[in-house]
This record gives structure tokens, sequence and C-alpha cells, in this order.
């Protein structure tokens, strides 16, 4: 249940960003412009939307191909709200926190507020994974965008290709294949 005062908090806060993105402030010590972007990326997967939702957290170094370090030790989405995106770069717990939870209805919405890869500049982006069933084995998948912060010209086309090889050139096809290695191990039992 949505309450009036975090309707008016959100309010709020998008009209700051809105006037925050428009301002495009040159700093003296640099060209630094504030401004933000969006978008939204669609598929439709085999599975329902649980197991979308469960193979797109957790454990995602099957899929995930951003990192820091060459050979991270463990890449992971903890889907609980407070937990984080982490990329654990060896045995000794060095790492980076790319994004922490703020929202997770399992099979229905994950969302997770953090920098990703663009860590150490101000540049804040909300991410958004929504499931939808399609039929009775599918599920479509939305994959929202919303950043805002020290953004230059190329940034928005730089993070929208990224986000498009990860939802169609990797997440898509470990799902597919996931989802033929069921086929076939149904086939031989």
């Amino acid at each position: 249940m949505t309450s009036r005062p975090y309707i008016a908090l959100s309010c709020l806060l998008f009209v700051l960003i809105l006037l925050a993105c428009n301002a495009g402030v040159d700093r003296k010590n640099g060209n630094e412009t504030y401004k933000c972007f969006t978008f939204t990326k669609r598929v439709t997967l085999p599975g329902d939307p649980v197991y979308i939702y469960d193979s797109i957290s957790g454990d995602i170094s099957g899929w995930w191909d951003h990192s820091f370090s060459e050979t991270p030790a463990r890449l992971y989405l903890e889907a609980k709200p407070g937990g984080g995106f982490y990329e654990i770069f060896d045995e000794s717990g060095d790492g980076a926190l790319h994004a922490t939870v703020t929202y997770a209805h399992r099979g229905k919405l994950l969302r997770f507020d953090g920098p990703l890869g663009l860590a150490g500049q101000a540049f804040h982006m909300v991410t958004t994974y929504s499931f939808e069933p399609v039929g009775t084995d599918s599920t479509s998948l939305a994959v929202e965008i919303h950043a805002a912060g020290e953004i230059d010209d190329n940034i928005p086309g730089i993070v929208e290709k990224v986000w498009e090889h990860f939802i169609f050139e990797r997440f898509k096809p470990y799902i597919e294949h996931e989802a033929s290695l069921a086929a076939l191990s149904f086939y031989r039992d």
C-alpha cells in the first residue's frame, strides 16, 4: 500500500532531479555537466517469473561479464531489501559494492540503486527489473534505467549499449541454454 507521504517525497525527489538535470552547471575546475537519462529494454524469456527472477539474482557470474577485477572470486546480487550487488575480488574479501537493493518482490520486481561500473564520480543510477508472465511458460523481463549526475554526452549511449549486451547477448542466451539443458534432461528421464 502506497502512503501519501511516500508519494509526496517521491514527487519532490523527481522535481529536484529534473531541476538538477536541467541546470547544466559548468564547474570552474572542469566541464562536468549534470544531466539525466532513462531507457527501458524488454525481452521475453523461457521460464516462469520466479525462475527468471532467481536466475537474474544470486550468483550472476554465469552471465554478468563486466567487473573491476579480471577474475572476481564472487559476483552476486542479494535479492532482499538492503542486499548488495557485490563483486568480491579475492578470498580475503576485497571487493566492490556496485549497488544496494531497495525493493525485492520475488517473481515480480527487483530494484537496486548504485553506480555499477561508473563508481568514482557523482553518478546515481536506479535499475529496475520487472517480471510479467507470458502464457504459461515464458516471462517478459523489462529492465528500466534512470540515471542522473556527472554525465558527459557519451555516457547515455554507452550505458544503453552495455545493458543491451547484458540482456540480449549474455542473459538471454544464458537462460535459453539453461532451458535447453532442462528440456534435454526431461527427455532423458
